[in-house]
């Protein structure tokens, strides 16, 4: 079976044009539906519940179907687990065929390079975060992966070479968690400060 994926990101915007080309292309069931890439898909999630050996997902573009280059990596990945060919229409990408797959393969090293990169980065604002002074101790709310990408996040927004979304990219978090990880570093600035100076008049 050819299943057809479309996806927009308000309700605002329309979905007919993919559609369309997916009926062109051949789909045979075609699911769709309109919200942002960051939050939970359930009609994607129903595709990959009910996709068989031997089937087919075909979308319009490759943004249409990751949050990310790992998530799509990831999904390309369970799609070749379970024998389930790929098809994005715009990017000219089939993976039925050797230049299809060639092409997955590329996509699939720059994430790692992503990955890798993304790394490096959160090593670097955590460094910097320390060299600073700043108490990366547990604090409430956060678990420990969550402190590290928001020192990595309080130190990159320190950059101006960065702006939000380039950050947000990175971490992979939504805008919303960049500033309620940039305000808990803020906030442990501050209580770290606090100590120092409770730390002075006692001594």
């Amino acid at each position: 079976m050819i299943l057809g994926y479309a996806r927009v990101s308000t309700k605002e915007q329309n979905l007919d044009f993919q559609i369309e080309k997916l009926e062109q292309f051949g789909c045979e069931r075609i699911f769709h539906e309109k919200i942002s890439a960051t939050k939970e898909r359930p009609e994607l999630e129903k595709i990959i519940t009910i996709m068989r050996p031997g089937d087919k997902l075909v979308v319009w573009k490759l943004d249409r179907l990751g949050r990310s280059l790992r998530h799509l990596v990831a999904l390309m990945n369970q799609l070749e687990e379970s024998k389930v060919d790929f098809v994005s229409i715009v990017d000219n990408i089939d993976t039925t065929t050797a230049q299809g797959r060639l092409t997955f393969n590329l996509f699939a090293s720059f994430a790692e390079f992503e990955r890798e990169l993304i790394s490096e980065r959160t090593k670097a604002g955590l460094e910097a975060a320390r060299r600073k002074g700043h108490f990366a101790g547990r604090p409430r709310g956060l678990n420990k992966k969550s402190q590290q990408k928001a020192w990595a996040a309080h130190a990159l927004a320190e950059n101006p070479q960065f702006s939000v979304k380039d950050i947000t990219k990175q971490l992979e978090i939504s805008r919303a968690t960049y500033y309620r990880y940039v305000y808990w570093a803020d906030e442990q600035i501050k209580l770290g400060k606090k100590k120092v100076r409770q730390a002075k008049k006692a001594a």
